[in-house]
């Protein structure tokens, strides 16, 4: 009688997930660059439209040099048809609409104010994941939300900020909490579109939507000249840490995992932004701020205890069988 492998009758381990988690919790720290660079291009004379623009720009094109290579390669590329495009470009537009809301709500908030606002999508996208599987969620992305939602309003420096509540301007708050809705959106469409596209593809066509909206707010791009002024490089850095490795590693990780899982892992954006503004600005961190970072942190772990504690899965029929080897003797 032949021998049973143990590897080939023995799925669902945990480790794989344990994979996928940290491809999504790799592409939200890479947003935490987002601020930094952007901070970094307002410094230098140019507007948010103007860097929206850009990132969308030098995202399709880094895609679009990326696909044609890869069809070189392979000499084969997935059928598209009308609806892909749509579904493709839908996605590439929910992410370009979050950075434009959320642009708009810095410029009539405080920083602290629209990053809190901001991550509210944590929460969200639990609530879409209820919403798609009529189940309620795990306790354990329940606390971990509430862990985190706690640990952004230390880190964000909420509560250290001189902040006057009564001033807030309520478009500034509406645009802050639709970045998030969007955010959330896109975190969700990540996990459910087209997935089965080769990589760079699907990223080339996500950023052609991004590019419609980079047209739409700043039409003036290209007649302007700023092309040609130093944008370039602001571009280029924003394209890669908010498209190309976002796309790429969402594309990876989101179908593998409940949206409400992967908008918690997500939530890696903040500390990596803090982070960054640390080494490349200069900028102080208080305790309060660290507490806040460590916090967060704890919630991102606390909503992968349900995957730590899986168990194998038989295939149905299969022998039970022990997962062990033997032992190598001591010389």
């Amino acid at each position: 009688m032949p021998a049973v492998r143990p590897c080939a009758t023995i799925v669902g381990m945990h480790s794989p997930l344990l994979k996928y988690a940290l491809a999504v919790f790799l592409g939200g720290a890479s947003y935490g660059a987002m601020g930094t660079v952007a901070k970094s291009a307002f410094a230098a004379g140019f507007t948010w439209p103007q860097t929206v623009m850009s990132q969308a720009l030098f995202g399709t094109l880094l895609f679009g040099l990326a696909f044609v290579g890869e069809a070189a390669r392979n000499r084969s590329a997935a059928h598209m048809n009308a609806r892909k495009l749509f579904k493709l470009m839908g996605t590439g537009v929910a992410t370009c609409i979050t950075g434009v809301l959320y642009s708009i709500a810095l410029s009539k908030l405080p920083v602290a104010v629209a990053i809190t606002l901001l991550f509210q999508f944590t929460w969200i996208g639990i609530v879409i994941q209820v919403v798609v599987t009529r189940k309620p969620p795990q306790a354990a992305q329940v606390g971990a939300a509430a862990v985190i939602m706690a640990g952004t309003v230390l880190a964000s420096g909420l509560l250290s900020a001189d902040v006057d509540f009564a001033s807030f301007d309520p478009i500034g708050i509406v645009c802050g909490l639709l970045s998030a809705v969007t955010c959330a959106v896109f975190m969700y469409l990540s996990g459910h579109v087209e997935n089965d596209m080769p990589a760079f593809q699907r990223g080339f066509f996500i950023c052609c939507g991004s590019l419609l909206v980079g047209m739409a707010v700043c039409p003036g791009y290209f007649p302007s000249g700023v092309l040609f002024e130093g944008i370039a490089g602001y571009g280029v850095l924003l394209a890669v840490t908010v498209l190309f490795v976002p796309v790429l590693l969402f594309g990876i990780g989101t179908p593998k995992l409940p949206v409400g899982v992967s908008t918690i892992l997500a939530a890696s954006e903040l500390p990596c932004g803090i982070f960054v503004s640390l080494v490349v600005l200069g900028e102080t961190v208080d305790v309060v701020q660290v507490v806040g970072v460590l916090a967060i942190l704890v919630g991102v772990a606390i909503a992968q205890a349900p995957s730590l504690k899986m168990r194998p899965r038989r295939r149905r029929g299969a022998a039970v069988v022990n997962d062990e080897r033997p032992k190598r003797k001591v010389q």
